[in-house]
């Protein structure tokens, strides 16, 4: 029985070149500027919140600091580290009849573009995610503590924070055509479902 066997001499190409870029694409942080900055204004403005007693007795300029960090966090995480580490955006357009559309863009993910690797996407959205509970934590201590000269600050705090997950949100799911999809889909397959579970029979 005759086999037959490659010579050891002949080159044999091996493509590592996906493995390799799968790996970057796990580990590495491409964007450790637009990564830094998430968290900066947003962890900022929490300090600053918990502390600012401790650097400043005037109620005017610790409201607004933190109001102009939530701000700078409102706007960076809206048009630069979206963008940058998980490849979504979000705006509002109002077109020539005046009436106002809601957009929501999530960029095809591809290992050659820019988009933000695991490692972004993962702490992208813990900041996202986390910060606006800890605001809502505020609220509840601000309202059962009496301290409410600090209230209109942890709402607009809440506000937002939560704006920014809301938009990312709906980006991630595909918007609001999505939503009603995905909802009506859903409905119709536990229907139809329901429908064909056999009854079980009388015993006369």
């Amino acid at each position: 029985m005759k086999q037959s066997l490659v010579d050891d001499t002949e080159d044999v190409s091996l493509d590592f070149g996906n493995e390799e870029e799968l790996a970057l694409r796990k580990a590495k942080i491409r964007h450790p500027l637009a990564t830094f900055f998430h968290l900066f204004f947003r962890v900022s403005a929490i300090i600053t919140y918990l502390f600012c007693d401790w650097f400043s007795k005037s109620f005017v300029a610790c409201f607004v600091t933190i109001l102009l960090l939530l701000s700078f966090d409102f706007w960076s995480v809206k048009n630069v580290t979206g963008r940058l580490m998980v490849g979504l955006r979000w705006w509002n357009q109002i077109d020539e009849d005046g009436k106002s559309h809601w957009i929501f863009e999530a960029k095809k993910v591809s290992l050659n573009n820019s988009t933000g690797t695991e490692a972004e996407a993962r702490i992208f959205w813990l900041g996202l995610i986390i910060c606006p509970l800890i605001w809502t934590v505020f609220f509840f201590s601000t309202l059962f503590s009496l301290k409410l000269k600090w209230l209109a600050l942890v709402i607009a705090g809440i506000s937002l924070q939560t704006a920014n997950l809301y938009g990312y949100i709906h980006c991630k799911i595909g918007g609001q055509k999505s939503i009603t999809k995905v909802t009506s889909r859903f409905l119709s397959q536990t229907v139809f479902q329901r429908m064909r579970k056999p009854r079980p029979r009388q015993i006369k």
